[in-house]
């Protein structure tokens, strides 16, 4: 079970975090995974269960790119949800030519209902903390030059404690923490002074999606949904 007030499993209409008062946006992430048998998702059914917005993975390495990232995007925007893309990293390849087979993907990240390019960081690619702490500034860097946005990292406490030696070298970029321990806050490691997007669940359910896909809660960590996401 979650330990978010608000939340069933099968369909978010709203999520209230412990101690606040009101909704928080809150939203699946997605990849060809939850394209079962080759099924669209309704993100109109999606949008009607009250998720403000989705991340969709957008590219991996140096030549993989979702063959659904086009059509969720389209459908999406029609659908009135926010969207966010994301890079799954490979650091045994140079990041700089990542970052511009993404940013050349998502055709960059300022339109209506963008939310700012994200960095999925989750495999060390067999490079120790030195050499991975300087891949991830690298591809960091580029990105933003490429969209003109802010990045946000996705990781997970375990993965940045001991592949990233716990760096707090990147507590100016938005964290989105993966951590399904069910607590009601997430772990936040590399000393980021608070999360802006929290993964609480593998496993849940939202109508609209076939099978199970993850759950996102944002925080308000930085500032305004509507206008983080360029909603006008």
């Amino acid at each position: 079970m979650l330990a978010l007030s608000g939340i069933t499993l099968g369909g978010i209409l709203t999520a209230t975090l412990p101690g606040s008062a009101g909704a928080t946006p809150t939203g699946p992430d997605v990849s060809s995974w939850q394209h079962i048998d080759g099924r669209m998702i309704d993100w109109f059914a999606v949008r009607r269960a009250g998720h403000q917005f989705a991340m969709v993975k957008a590219t991996e390495g140096l030549n993989y790119i979702n063959p659904y990232f086009v059509p969720d995007s389209l459908l999406m925007r029609s659908a009135g949800v926010a969207r966010g893309t994301y890079h799954y990293a490979r650091p045994n390849l140079p990041p700089e030519p990542q970052a511009a087979l993404y940013a050349a993907t998502v055709l960059g990240q300022n339109g209506p209902l963008d939310l700012p390019p994200v960095l999925d960081l989750e495999n060390a690619g067999g490079l120790g903390p030195a050499a991975l702490i300087n891949w991830t500034h690298r591809y960091l860097n580029t990105v933003r030059i490429l969209t003109g946005r802010m990045p946000i990292i996705y990781t997970y406490p375990n993965f940045w404690k001991t592949a990233m030696a716990n760096s707090n070298e990147f507590t100016g970029y938005p964290l989105w923490i993966a951590d399904y321990r069910g607590n009601d806050q997430p772990e936040v490691p590399g000393g980021w002074p608070t999360w802006t997007f929290w993964q609480t669940t593998d496993s849940g359910s939202i109508p609209g999606i076939a099978g199970g896909t993850d759950l996102n809660v944002y925080s308000g960590a930085q500032g305004d949904f509507a206008r983080y996401a360029n909603m006008g």
